[in-house]
């Protein structure tokens, strides 16, 4: 499989080398050259296949040669090591619950198998190149590539997340870790963050010094590995014989992206929907047919205070920049932190069910969506555990919130990080070590 870069000013690479670059030189991002459509015989037997076949199946044409079907294959046994479980909320209406991993968010897919992929190119010790794994953080991307790339051989793994705009146990997670994990506490929002992220990857004063990379959604082999749960959820409702929507609490656009990447496999996906919070843009964009990224917007669901979102270009490229085919496949709406507040009120007061703000805003837009179309099933995304957001969840519903153990571990445990507010101390600080 060979990628090119969707600035379309670059050379084609490999999946080794879009994984290892995580941008392409001409500031684009990495997509797959070609998307081959599963057989019909695929989903037709999936009820039968387990979760490592399922996922297998759908990774394998965009890693190629550059990884063994025997060691791909084992990768995935381990990446997906804890359940998915799709609980109905109420008729008709699912919740996908992705925060069983050890961070506790969805991230934890994506994060571990690209984790394990660099593993894998750097098995051999005499010919390994140093990774420096450089990552910006909204809340828990931070953690999950923490826990994926924790000892990781050849790689380590710098954080910049904003200060003060991650939950206290969101910041536990990415900062106390220590061995080849960094933490950087930088002054300012996510889109900083993510803003000197991609300039240290052009800047040529690394070059011969540090090969950088990202874990963020930008990196394929963060990206893809979403798809796997999409196929999931699908298997677990096959029988029921309805079509299936999914309502993905968005702020990158990675997470809904990696869906419709699943669609274009052929899995049987009627709809998508997006929920956003104040960080509205793509909304926005649907209903005016003007893409306006702006500075981003603090709110209580702060894994997707994201102003410009990456993956957009992504989705566009999907869906061969025609406005018209985007709308046929994908609506949004967006929600105020009081809004999102009452959702979560609505869903333990009706349903006894425990919603982070995320997957709030996800149950309120698919409610949304179905006002039009109620014949079918709904999935709605739980992106991370509540208990990762206990400083904004009503204190009515904390008080039910029972703490996992891996949570009870970390609470004890320092923060170490480093403060910057500019492009320029990132940059001493990389060049420094």
């Amino acid at each position: 499989m060979m990628y090119h870069s969707l600035n379309n000013n670059a050379p084609q690479v490999s999946f080794r080398e879009a994984v290892v670059n995580g941008l392409a030189p001409d500031k684009g991002l990495y997509f797959p050259l070609e998307i081959k459509q599963l057989p019909d015989s695929f989903f037709e037997k999936i009820k039968d296949l387990d979760h490592t076949t399922i996922a297998f199946e759908a990774i394998k044409q965009f890693v190629g040669d550059d990884i063994p079907e025997t060691d791909l294959k084992e990768i995935v046994r381990e990446v997906l090591s804890f359940d998915f479980p799709l609980v109905e909320v109420e008729d008709g209406i699912h919740a996908l619950e992705l925060y069983h991993g050890p961070t506790l968010a969805f991230k934890d897919i994506g994060a571990r198998f690209m984790a394990r992929c660099l593993g894998y190119f750097n098995r051999n010790k005499e010919t390994q190149e140093k990774v420096t794994v450089l990552v910006a953080t909204s809340g828990d991307t931070g953690g999950a590539v923490a826990n994926g790339f924790y000892n990781v051989n050849g790689v380590e793994v710098v954080i910049l997340y904003p200060s003060g705009k991650v939950s206290d146990i969101q910041e536990k997670q990415l900062t106390t870790l220590g061995k080849n994990i960094s933490a950087i506490e930088v002054d300012g929002t996510f889109d900083d963050c993510q803003a000197m992220v991609k300039k240290a990857f052009l800047d040529g004063d690394f070059e011969g010094k540090r090969t950088l990379t990202s874990a963020n959604s930008i990196n394929v082999a963060r990206w893809l590995p979403q798809m796997f749960y999409y196929f999931f959820a699908y298997r677990a409702l096959k029988t029921q014989g309805k079509q299936v929507i999914f309502s993905v609490p968005s702020g990158n656009f990675g997470n809904i992206c990696a869906g419709m990447m699943a669609q274009k496999l052929g899995l049987p996906i009627h709809h998508f929907v997006t929920g956003t919070n104040a960080n509205k843009i793509v909304p926005d964009y649907l209903k005016t047919g003007d893409y306006v990224p702006q500075p981003s917007v603090a709110t209580i669901s702060n894994a997707m205070d994201v102003g410009a979102p990456s993956n957009f270009i992504r989705i566009q490229k999907i869906y061969n920049n025609d406005l018209a085919e985007l709308r046929s496949q994908l609506s949004g709406y967006s929600y105020s932190d009081h809004e999102t507040r009452e959702g979560m009120q609505y869903l333990f007061k009706h349903y006894e069910y425990i919603a982070d703000p995320h997957g709030a805003i996800g149950y309120l837009a698919l409610k949304e969506y179905l006002k039009d179309d109620p014949k079918v099933t709904g999935v709605f995304l739980e992106t991370a555990h509540p208990v990762k957001f206990l400083d904004v969840i009503p204190e009515n519903i904390v008080a039910h919130i029972q703490l996992p153990e891996a949570i009870k571990a970390l609470l004890h445990k320092e923060k170490k990080a480093e403060k910057i507010s500019t492009y320029q101390q990132l940059k001493n600080s990389l060049l420094a070590d």
